[in-house]
């Protein structure tokens, strides 16, 4: 029985740099191989060279790339349009991009149908993709499918990814990044999808940097780094016990240690009783009541829709309550940290001239910003010469990091900080996480950390909020909340989060 695909020396040069280096990989049906690796790794466009979708300017060079019996090697663009969905699937990381927001979910998984003359006809259209909205578990398919994509959350979003992905009953399904910004349940779900769907015959590679989503999915992995791979083997063998230094580096920053209780106790520097925000007659949040301690860290956990983020934007003034009160212990200086520093920042103007801004608005003399600005970015552990550059010359670590510079140049006693580490890379979260417990050491600083990763806040909260519906269904103390959850969507979310073994 032949592979469903057989990659032997891919080389992608961009120039004179080299930037996947003599990548083979084989992959049965019924199997799912898992590449892996930090940003630039060149994992991304390995996959996109088995679609033959590599960017504008790449040279390509492959000594074999065999699709489900088919070489394709040497395919035109013409060629590749009909091995692409009918051999071959694709499934992005962002759903909402990817699907056509002009189109009903339906007409959109029907066009590959049509593409490729699989159905026919309004009626065996409709009943075809019915079927594929079924496969993948799509609440309400006939609803769904008259809807247009941003009707949908994130996960059914991702759903509609996938059957669309997978209605000409490809041999190959590519994954890049499917779960990265969804909440642990509906990741979950999502990888419980893709395993199904690797059981019932199909191959699947999957690209992520998230090591439990592989655990949970794949059975083999390659680990990436430069364009080179490193180290690979069955799942087991590479994570349990790598032979790569920077494999072992890789797992060794997703293993959080719970933060410890602390041992003093503290006044509470904020009271909120009954917050309650509706839109239209949607309530967002309810009856919130909850205190947050001086010194400490507050996580906010729960989906996407869970009004974890109205609630933050409460605390920082953004959004006004429509009853409850808010009551801070005297006059504090709150700033808040954006999930996407790349939208936050004017992408007209450097990091340093925003956070000049920033110093200014917070009342700094003009004769000492320059000099504040070096002084900053040192803070945050970024190299002063950074400041020339604007936020698109800056990865997303560096970028995340200049947006904390730019939150603490207001001098602020509290941090509100919304999926700050989300889209960051296991090496790259680990770092900044540290930099937020050190600065919160030294600067004594307030935080609320939202997020919809459990580890995470294990690692950085002292208490935790957990939301569903916008109801705030339980909350104490991370130690006491982890270790015995008494919600059933407590324990769900935990029980997602878990890690699985082998």
């Amino acid at each position: 029985m032949r592979a469903a695909i057989e990659l032997q020396g891919l080389r992608i040069d961009f120039g004179a740099a080299r930037v996947v280096d003599d990548v083979s990989l084989t992959v049965e049906r019924g199997e799912c191989v898992a590449i892996v690796g930090e940003s630039g790794a060149g994992k991304t466009l390995t996959a996109r060279a088995l679609l033959g979708l590599t960017p504008e300017g790449a040279r390509v060079h492959v000594d074999r790339l065999v699709v489900d019996g088919t070489d394709v090697a040497r395919l035109s663009e013409r060629g590749w349009r009909a091995v692409r969905g009918a051999r071959i699937g694709l499934v992005s990381q962002d759903a909402l991009v990817s699907l056509d927001p002009l189109q009903r979910v339906g007409s959109e998984i029907a066009e590959p149908l049509r593409i490729h003359r699989i159905a026919t006809g309004r009626a065996a259209l409709r009943e075809r993709v019915g079927q594929l909205l079924q496969r993948v578990w799509m609440p309400e398919p006939e609803r769904r499918a008259r809807q247009y994509p941003h009707e949908l959350s994130g996960g059914l979003r991702q759903r509609a990814l996938i059957a669309s992905a997978l209605a000409a009953d490809p041999a190959v399904l590519v994954a890049d990044e499917p779960t990265t910004a969804l909440d642990a349940t509906v990741q979950a779900r999502i990888l419980r999808l893709l395993r199904d769907i690797v059981d019932a015959g199909t191959a699947v590679v999957f690209i992520s940097h998230d090591f439990a989503a592989v655990r949970r999915v794949a059975d083999r992995v390659l680990v990436m780094r430069d364009g080179v791979v490193l180290e690979s083997g069955p799942v087991a063998d590479v994570l349990d016990a790598p032979q790569h230094e920077y494999t072992r580096q890789l797992i060794a920053a997703t293993v959080h240690e719970p933060r410890p209780a602390p041992t003093t106790s503290a006044p509470p520097l904020l009271l909120a009783a009954g917050l309650t925000r509706t839109f239209g007659d949607i309530d967002a949040v309810r009856t919130a009541s909850f205190e947050v301690t001086e010194g400490r860290t507050l996580g906010i956990v729960g989906e996407s829709g869970s009004g974890k983020t109205t609630l933050a934007r409460m605390l920082i003034g953004i959004e006004t309550p429509d009853a409850g009160t808010l009551s801070w212990a005297g006059e504090r200086r709150v700033q808040f940290v954006h999930q996407n520093p790349l939208g936050a920042f004017d992408p007209r103007w450097t990091i340093g001239r925003s956070l000049r801004e920033a110093l200014a608005a917070g009342g700094v003399p003009r004769s000492r910003r320059a000099e504040r600005v070096t002084e900053l970015l040192a803070e945050v552990d970024l190299d002063p010469s950074l400041a020339a550059r604007r936020p698109i010359a800056l990865s997303g670590g560096q970028r995340q990091r200049a947006a904390i510079a730019r939150a603490l140049a207001a001098e602020p006693e509290v941090l509100v900080l919304d999926e700050p580490v989300s889209a960051l890379d296991p090496s790259v979260r680990e770092r900044v996480l540290r930099l937020l417990r050190r600065l919160q050491e030294q600067r004594r600083l307030t935080m609320v950390f939202v997020s919809h990763d459990l580890d995470v806040v294990g690692a950085v909260a002292d208490d935790v909020l957990v939301m569903q519906d916008g109801v705030i269904v339980e909350q104490g103390s991370v130690s006491q909340v982890f270790a015995d959850p008494r919600h059933p969507f407590t324990r769900e979310l935990l029980e997602a989060s878990r890690p699985v073994s082998p």
